[in-house]
């Protein structure tokens, strides 16, 4: 998650915006759930708080989805992507009061298929860039292929371009 939040960082300054990122770590054991953040705006960011009030929640771990407040602060209207290949209903929280919009992408399945292993980031960050618009593909791609050389960041890149593209699709008047 942390590598997420700074590639999705690396991707909005490419763009021209104004990225924070930073982790939070609770309980240092082995396995605990990690928080990080990533701030973006047009303007320059003073404020260097954890975030209280989320537009988006990207959640990697779909079992902390009842283990954890993770919609804690969710603003309204904000969005929830989730790593699975299940539906709200079929995770249970489909009828949470409150709940905003809630994607799910199956994203480690999508990293299996492009990286060879279950790896879950590069798929939620292109989901999140075709779901809000905050960061273009393009330059996610970019961030990939400079944080990951060779054949792995072009496979990072795939991993994330295919699920932008399934989210676009999804998203398309039938």
């Amino acid at each position: 998650m942390v590598t997420s939040a700074e590639l999705l960082a690396a991707a909005a300054f490419a763009g021209g915006g104004h990225p924070q990122a930073f982790p939070s770590f609770g309980s240092e054991r082995s396995g605990a759930p990690v928080v990080a953040y990533c701030r973006i705006d047009d303007e320059p960011i003073r404020s260097h708080e954890p975030i209280a009030e989320p537009d988006v929640v990207i959640v990697q771990d779909p079992t902390l989805l009842h283990q954890v407040a993770v919609f804690d602060g969710l603003r309204p209207g904000g969005t929830v992507l989730v790593n699975t290949g299940k539906t709200a209903a079929e995770l249970g929280i489909a009828e949470l009061p409150g709940l905003p919009r809630v994607v799910t992408v199956p994203a480690g399945q999508i990293g299996r298929e492009h990286i060879g292993r279950p790896m879950p980031g590069p798929a939620l960050l292109g989901a999140f860039a075709a779901v809000t618009g905050a960061i273009a593909l393009p330059a996610l791609e970019a961030a990939l292929r400079e944080r990951f050389p060779g054949d792995l960041g072009d496979a990072n890149a795939a991993a994330a371009r295919a699920a932008h593209d399934r989210e676009v699709a999804s998203a398309a008047p039938a």
